[in-house]
């Protein structure tokens, strides 16, 4: 089975649809696919629904689908560093399912491993809990949170064999582990793509069977908030 694929467009032929659920990679700027995305807002998809832990920042990421009012819905724990998602959020043009991130790694996990529910103790008391199961264990109470399923997982790792198996660099990890898994179709852009066989097995984190398709691509990796001392 060919995984590799020459550009990110052609890596989401005959994938994309209007009304999808897409389950994306990246924390911030850090680990974010930003070809794929970029490629996604260039093939127009529209109402979007997208798990991701925040949306970028105005201009780049997840931000860029935002610009171009494709997104109908974000389930997401943050909306700050992106003046455009809080504006559309506020102004009551965009859904927003806010989740916990440890929530949302999870759901993300629990729909990567075929679990349609699991119950926790977060959100409990909050905004975060109405209109969802409450059950009692051992005297505590906790709520029942839905793992994700979503049509296409898009992920950013470091390096990547031509069988899909993937590696992620320190933080860049994040979300993108979980989020590979629990898509029906999952496209990963890395940095480098190695031949089967030249990554050490110990050090793989998404292995192939997970990923459907991949792509190298050039990374600008931007820096959300840059902090600089006086000379």
């Amino acid at each position: 089975m060919k995984k590799v694929y020459p550009t990110a467009q052609a890596a989401l032929e005959g994938v994309l649809f209007d009304g999808m659920y897409i389950a994306a990679g990246g924390f911030g700027l850090c680990g974010i696919p930003e070809n794929l995305i970029s490629a996604i807002r260039d093939a127009g998809t529209k109402d979007l629904t997208v798990a991701s832990n925040n949306a970028g920042v105005d201009d780049f990421g997840l931000g860029l689908l935002l610009q171009t009012r494709q997104v109908k819905k974000m389930i997401s724990s943050y909306v700050g560093e992106n003046a455009e998602f809080m504006r559309q959020y506020l102004s009551g043009e965009l859904e927003l399912e806010f989740n916990p991130q440890g929530t949302l790694a999870e759901r993300m996990r629990a729909g990567g491993a075929g679990i349609p529910g699991f119950y926790t103790k977060t959100g409990v008391g909050t905004v975060i809990a109405e209109g969802k199961e409450h059950k009692d264990f051992n005297g505590e109470t906790y709520i029942l949170e839905e793992g994700i399923f979503a049509d296409l997982s898009i992920v950013k790792a470091w390096k990547g064999d031509t069988q899909g198996n993937l590696i992620y660099r320190k933080t860049a990890r994040n979300f993108n582990p979980n989020a590979a898994t629990c898509g029906k179709v999952c496209i990963a852009e890395v940095e480098e793509i190695v031949p089967v066989g030249s990554l050490d097995p110990d050090q793989i984190h998404t292995p192939g069977i997970f990923v459907d398709r991949i792509i190298q691509g050039d990374h600008e990796k931007r820096i959300e908030q840059r902090t600089i001392r006086e000379g």
